[in-house]
């Protein structure tokens, strides 16, 4: 399709003019380009397809950027980031240093609030309209949330602050799950005409100033007229709920049918209360593989390399991913414990755990995007002696915090949690990244915290978990390949805080945490090249620590080098430098990991290349170190 609107918008006040015709002509060349564009490059597609028409309604309606869109995660954000002005750099999108996938306020000025994690646009929406009053300035505020995100805790905490405070404020929810048959939507579709149109709000508006000054039964008045619309609209309406929670309530409308949420918008805009629309949309809408399977086509990967010559390039395979190894693992820990089930938040295809609910439907709980809710619910089941696993991704988890310690841990109840993306997560960024897991759990009294080098050493910490049953066990992984990985291994269960020596040497001592194991041994073979022997240590328990090795380190070595997927303050290499440090040692530490910073998105060999936490980074360190060169941390 020939764009011939789009490459001339460099910004939404190019299109507040648009009439019909041109607007279901945008909605098809955006539709197009993100397709053409993504498919190529690799990204979040069906989500963003499923609100292109919502899109360019907000943005013709709504005079951004003074008035406010607050998107829920962002992942549904690539058609606002082309309407903004960021046409020719949508090319980059999740790119090494291109655009970022999700929203970001350094990015643009029509990034309101940037979010990688769900649930969190209605609170900051009610921020930011509770700001703008308290400033005495005038603008409008929306939220645009999922009704997947609406299963978090938060969604529903940020409704009812905000049904109580009556600010200004209007909620979308993007409900692609819901279908609307043509009946039903017709009767919706008529009703919502009905009570967005701007002389029926004014004519209820009088009745209800009217019966305020009745001499008598101006309560009873105003419930029996308040009854009769509810009950008209419970009838016909799934939305009593918001009513209750302060909300006045529109729809379902077709969130496909641009010219129906312009018109819907322009009636609702001005509304001074709280208000919420609700629409129905198709995730994928536009690209039939997509419409067909959502999940599959929310991320996808960028376009095979062309082959050369002709030729199809050669298909390269290797050890299952981290995540593979789980979905293997899970399984067959359920086969010998009857008392192990699987939890996720929303995450099931993410984590490996399709293949789990398959085999164990009854013992599989997907608690919806709501992790604290997710942890607690293991904590009781632990509680009564069953086995709770919960599959979180290390940044979600950072949402359960205090459920860990408060619901978990305080009660030494045996939940293991197996964190994914602990490190680099790759293009999704500084949202993504499991930076903090190893420094805010390692301060959590009785926690046992664990990093497999390679998928057999998986399995032998998830067997070694289940035989813990007075304290809670974290293992953490990366989104990367589990190097190695037997399917049909054999457990050994291995003495808690137990490290193992991969390489001997005498000049300096690595000890590595999880693959980086691999990177290690790499770099002790080019440090022998250079007359610097590096002996190599796999510290599969971050914590405990293995005391008993850790005591001879001050006889041995004179240089010691850390090296963790993790931010260095509070980290693993801060625990090894504190032990060594209350034991008086004389040598010198280095500590390398994440610096004090977040780090943007790009691959994850990009990434851990720029950190210094490749092979080469190690090399230069410890050379550095030995010879007394390094700047110490």
């Amino acid at each position: 399709m020939q764009l011939e609107l789009l490459p001339n918008i460099k910004s939404p006040a190019d299109i507040r003019d648009y009439d019909s015709k041109q607007l279901h002509q945008l909605c098809d060349e955006v539709r197009n380009y993100t397709i053409d564009v993504v498919t190529k490059i690799g990204g979040h597609l069906a989500s963003t397809l499923g609100v292109v028409e919502l899109t360019v309604a907000l943005h013709h309606v709504y005079n951004t950027p003074k008035d406010k869109i607050i998107w829920d995660v962002g992942h549904q954000g690539y058609a606002h980031k082309i309407l903004t002005g960021r046409f020719e750099e949508l090319k980059t999108i999740r790119q090494y240093k291109g655009l970022s996938g999700f929203l970001k306020r350094t990015e643009s000025e029509y990034d309101v609030f940037g979010a990688g994690h769900a649930s969190t646009s209605i609170s900051a929406a009610l921020g930011v309209a509770t700001a703008r009053d308290h400033h005495s300035d005038d603008f409008r505020v929306c939220a645009v949330i999922g009704d997947g995100a609406m299963t978090g805790g938060l969604s529903f905490e940020g409704l009812n602050n905000a049904g109580h405070l009556r600010k200004q404020l209007l909620v979308i929810l993007n409900d692609n799950e819901m279908s609307i048959s043509p009946n039903v939507g017709a009767i919706r579709t008529h009703l919502t005409h009905l009570i967005t149109n701007p002389l029926y709000n004014r004519v209820r508006n009088e009745i209800w100033k009217l019966t305020g000054s009745l001499p008598k039964g101006k309560k009873l008045t105003r419930t029996f007229i308040k009854k009769i619309e509810e009950g008209l609209k419970n009838l016909i309406v799934p939305g009593i709920i918001f009513e209750e929670l302060g909300f006045r309530y529109f729809g379902p409308i077709d969130g496909h049918d641009v010219d129906e949420l312009v018109h819907t918008l322009e009636n609702i805009k001005d509304i001074k209360t709280p208000i919420l629309l609700h629409v129905i949309t198709k995730k994928g809408k536009g690209m039939e593989v997509a419409e067909k399977d959502p999940v599959g086509y929310h991320g996808i990967k960028a376009a095979p390399t062309p082959s050369t010559n002709g030729q199809p390039q050669p298909v390269v395979s290797g050890p299952p991913t981290f995540q593979t190894v789980f979905g293997h693992l899970s399984r067959e820990v359920a086969r010998n414990n009857k008392e192990v089930v699987c939890i996720t938040a929303a995450m099931r295809e993410g984590t490996g755990l399709v293949p789990f609910e398959k085999e164990f439907p009854d013992r599989y709980y997907d608690v919806g995007i709501a992790e604290g809710h997710g942890v607690t619910f293991a904590a009781g089941l632990a509680a009564e002696g069953m086995r709770p696993i919960c599959a979180i991704y290390s940044t979600f988890l950072q949402r359960a915090y205090d459920h860990i310690v408060h619901d978990v841990a305080i009660q030494h109840l045996p939940v293991i949690f197996c964190m994914d993306r602990a490190g680099i997560a790759g293009e999704d960024g500084p949202t993504h990244h499991g930076s903090l897991d190893i420094a805010y759990l390692r301060c959590i009294q009785d926690m046992i915290v664990a990093s497999p080098k390679n998928g057999n050493e998986f399995r032998n910490l998830l067997y070694t978990a289940l035989e813990v049953t007075n304290r809670p066990f974290a293992i953490r992984y990366p989104k990367a390949s589990s190097v190695e990985f037997d399917e049909n291994g054999q457990a050994q269960l291995q003495p808690i805080g137990n490290w193992g020596v991969e390489r001997n040497g005498s000049d300096a001592v690595i000890m590595a945490v999880g693959p980086m194991v691999y990177d290690a041994i790499k770099a002790a073979e080019k440090l022998d090249l250079k007359g610097i022997s590096c002996e190599v240590v796999d510290c599969q328990f971050i914590k405990p620590m293995d005391e008993s090795y850790l005591q001879t380190v001050p006889e041995k070595f004179k240089a010691v080098v850390t090296i963790e997927e993790g931010v260095i303050n509070g980290g693993f290499g801060d625990g090894v430098a504190a032990w060594l440090s209350d034991k008086g040692f004389k040598g010198s530490v280095k500590r390398l990991g994440f610096p004090d910073n977040f780090i943007e998105h790009g691959s994850r060999n990009q990434l851990l290349q720029d950190l210094g936490l490749d092979t080469d980074g190690l090399v230069n360190a410890v050379s550095a170190l030995v010879e007394n060169k390094a700047v110490l941390i």
